[in-house]
């Protein structure tokens, strides 16, 4: 009986089994012969072609090409980066270098550099692309002076890119032009000297003209005019607080001297207070001064004044290049010549640079510029801008950073200026062990005081710890792209290119 009871359970169990099987495959009558092929076309009509399976079997498609698109549109761009920035050109022997390609554990991208005494290392870290760009021309066109630069950029590679390329190119060619003229002793004497000797007397003939006009002013200036015009003097300095106080009796005052001296400060005020925010690179009819203009009559260059001018023509062409493509991109801009012992530094924006004396001390090489700085801030104010606080100080909520090349519609409202910061050192007296200048990714993990201590306990190391600190920063949190960028004195190496 029970193996009889254990029979019917498993035939039971079969029969189920097989209407299970006979359900999926449609209905189809196990007594029936059925080709594989028409059983099959069978299951797909029936199964396959219904609209919830296109549906699903559509939307699988998809995903899987958008992640194939992603990825080899990405391996393409990252290829095209790695070629356009390990661009060489050779000027006379001597290599104008841009960053070159790796990968940093085959998904952060990084550039590097290593030649001779300078490194450079730069990661593209947690940004979603790469803005930042560095340049080093090493003794530009055999002239002796070197060029280092920092660009870091924001809203689009457009602005870093035309820095990078059209700026640093200009800068070349002028200097290796002025250097030439300076060669020329003839030229010298006969053009520079004589001109600054001519623009010399011209100031003196002004400065006499100026001096009679004032003179007739007051001999045809009554008494009464006089004191009207003093006690209007003194009530409006009285408006903003007195700063000074008159005696008792001397409430009518006639000196002519005195008097003079009033109104040669009146025009001087004014004067700087116009001269505060120069805006020749926004004009359209700006025309470049001329190439002997930074000589001086003994044959030194200015190269604070050259920097200067071919930053602002730089931004002015980059504003009118942005606006033709709605590019609203923008970018810091970081400039070292190096000739001899002499250093000058242009500095727009928040890019930084900080030398290591022979003491170990950081000393500063340029000052950022925030909008949260008073000077800053009043300047953005009287322009009909504000300053507020979002994440960071924001310039009308959106950049923070208070100057920068590019950015057009900030740069219309004068909201944001061009104007570098330049600074000049002299190598010999501080004897600097190596220089740093990096983007604010760095900045914003490292102080400089810090940042002086890492490198130099890095100096033995292939980057001459360039590499290190900018790992080191990216480990630590910054969300920025990150160039650091070290030049090393070995035994004040400086002196070399003198």
């Amino acid at each position: 009986m029970e193996d009889e009871l254990e029979d019917r359970v498993l035939y039971q169990t079969y029969l189920s089994y097989m209407k299970l099987i006979s359900k999926i495959g449609g209905g189809i009558n196990l007594n029936t012969q059925i080709g594989p092929i028409n059983y099959g076309l069978h299951i797909f009509r029936h199964y396959i072609l219904k609209p919830e399976m296109l549906a699903l079997a559509g939307v699988v498609f998809l995903v899987i090409m958008y992640l194939q698109l992603v990825d080899a549109w990405s391996r393409t761009l990252l290829g095209r980066l790695q070629l356009s920035f390990t661009k060489v050109s050779m000027t006379k022997g001597k290599k104008l270098q841009f960053f070159s390609g790796s990968n940093i554990d085959g998904q952060k991208q990084s550039w590097q550099l290593d030649t001779g005494n300078i490194a450079a290392y730069a990661v593209q870290g947690h940004r979603p692309r790469m803005e930042d760009r560095f340049v080093v021309v090493d003794n530009i066109k055999d002239t002796g002076v070197s060029l280092f630069a920092v660009f870091d950029g924001h809203g689009g590679e457009f602005a870093a890119n035309y820095a990078q390329e059209k700026l640093i190119e200009n800068l070349r060619n002028k200097i290796y032009e002025i250097k030439n003229l300076v060669k020329d002793k003839k030229y010298i004497k006969e053009t520079i000297i004589k001109k600054a000797d001519e623009e010399k007397e011209e100031k003196k003939d002004k400065e006499k003209e100026e001096k009679k006009d004032k003179e007739k002013l007051i001999s045809n200036t009554t008494q009464k005019d006089r004191q009207n015009s003093f006690r209007r003097t003194i009530s409006t300095a009285t408006d903003d607080g007195p700063m000074y106080k008159l005696a008792p009796k001397s409430r009518n005052v006639t000196d002519p001297e005195l008097l003079q001296k009033i109104l040669n400060l009146r025009p001087i005020t004014r004067e700087v207070h116009r001269s505060s925010s120069p805006n020749h690179y926004n004009n359209n009819n700006y025309t470049p001064p001329p190439i002997e203009s930074y000589i001086d009559r003994n044959g030194k260059i200015n190269y604070g004044k050259l920097l200067t001018d071919e930053v602002l023509a730089a931004d002015r062409l980059l504003v009118e290049d942005a606006k033709k493509n709605l590019d609203v991109a923008g970018t810091t801009a970081l400039i070292a010549l190096l000739e001899g012992t002499k250093l000058i530094v242009a500095n727009v924006g928040d890019s930084r640079g900080v030398m290591c004396d022979s003491k170990g001390n950081a000393i500063p090489l340029s000052f950022d510029h925030k909008p949260q700085q008073v000077r800053e801030r009043n300047r953005i104010k009287e322009a009909g801008g504000f300053v507020t606080f979002n994440g960071v100080w924001r310039v009308a909520g959106i950049l923070a950073t208070s100057r920068a090349l590019g950015d057009y519609p900030l740069k219309e409202k004068k909201l944001v200026i061009a104007d570098p910061d330049i600074l000049t050192f002299d190598l010999a007296d501080h004897k600097p062990s190596f220089l740093i200048f990096a983007s604010d990714g760095l900045w914003d993990t490292f102080s400089n005081e810090e940042a002086i201590a890492f490198i130099k306990e890095r100096l033995n190391e292939p980057h001459y710890g360039a590499k290190s600190i900018t790992l080191q920063s990216y480990y630590r949190g910054s969300l920025d792209n990150i160039t650091v960028l070290v030049i090393h004195f070995k035994e004040n190496a400086f002196h070399q290119s003198s």
